[in-house]
């Protein structure tokens, strides 16, 4: 998916919430916008949105000297998404569709993304949990159902921390010993690293691994070799969350997209509305979804 015009006026706006999230220091904050506008005008607009993402959130690193400025918030996050586990599993267990209520709930974490909001509560996630419950599903569980059942070997794509706890709830009602689940190799926005895997429990259940980048989303070019022949040669991808979107949908194999669709130029290209609860196949070629 390439940026649009209308990514530029969220550029912006993330590079002023993130900022502001990590220091008070104005000058500091002048600095980043400056250089984050600098780049935005050069920006190639037919990368995805997360390639700019990348370069706001290095040049947050850089400037402020903070390797991983939203550690705390994922730790809050992280052990807040874990205090639900019981609760969501219980839910899973009591459901007459277990692989649907997880993939509700696992959508349902996708909300705790802090590029798209700096001031996410524990409450708002509790309230967008009992909404996923009842809101349509855009796509087929069935079809994730069943390329599950076939695959053989399956790379779960995690999007962030906190949700990755979600995660682990959809990754514990599909076939484990199949899955390897992907975090990023770098810190970047809230997005989960193995320190999040492991604090969600998940090292402990199946294979993790990294894809040696720091984009918030999968620029294939920019991940190391491991990741990206594993990429290339599983027989089923599951990738969660907009930035995966943004960078996959247009990869040429078939990926299972699972999201919130909580940005309108997603929402555009998804056909959907604000705050869909999506589950959809990209064809193999790269041509769109199914």
């Amino acid at each position: 998916m390439r940026t649009y015009f209308d990514c530029i006026p969220c550029f912006v706006r993330q590079t002023l919430d993130a900022v502001r999230f990590v220091t008070d220091d104005e000058a500091v904050q002048a600095e980043v916008l400056r250089k984050v506008l600098r780049a935005a005008s050069e920006m190639d607009m037919r990368m995805a949105p997360p390639a700019m993402g990348q370069k706001i959130h290095r040049l947050i690193r850089q400037c402020t000297g903070q390797d991983d400025p939203y550690r705390e918030v994922k730790d809050r996050f992280n052990r807040f998404a874990m205090a639900l586990y019981p609760d969501l599993m219980l839910r899973v267990a009591r459901s007459s569709d277990p692989l649907a209520t997880a993939v509700r709930l696992a959508i349902a974490g996708n909300v705790i993304d802090f590029g798209v909001s700096s001031t996410l509560t524990e409450a708002d996630v509790r309230g967008v949990i009992e909404r996923a419950m009842s809101d349509p599903l855009r796509g087929s569980v069935d079809e994730l159902r069943d390329a599950a059942a076939e695959a053989r070997d399956i790379l779960f794509l995690a999007d962030n921390a906190g949700e990755i706890v979600f995660d682990r709830v959809l990754i514990e009602t599909l076939p484990t010993e199949k899955i390897t689940v992907v975090v990023k190799g770098r810190p970047v926005i809230n997005d989960a690293t193995i320190e999040d895997a492991r604090a969600a429990g998940l090292t402990d259940r199946v294979a993790v691994m990294d894809n040696g980048s720091d984009a918030p989303g999968t620029l294939l070019g920019e991940c190391a070799e491991t990741f990206r022949r594993r990429f290339h040669e599983a027989d089923m991808v599951i990738a969660k969350g907009q930035g995966n979107y943004e960078t996959l949908s247009d990869a040429e194999r078939s990926v299972f997209f699972i999201l919130m669709a909580k940005c309108p130029v997603i929402v555009r290209d998804l056909e959907c509305e604000q705050g869909a609860l999506v589950v959809r196949r990209s064809s193999a070629d790269g041509k769109g979804l199914g």
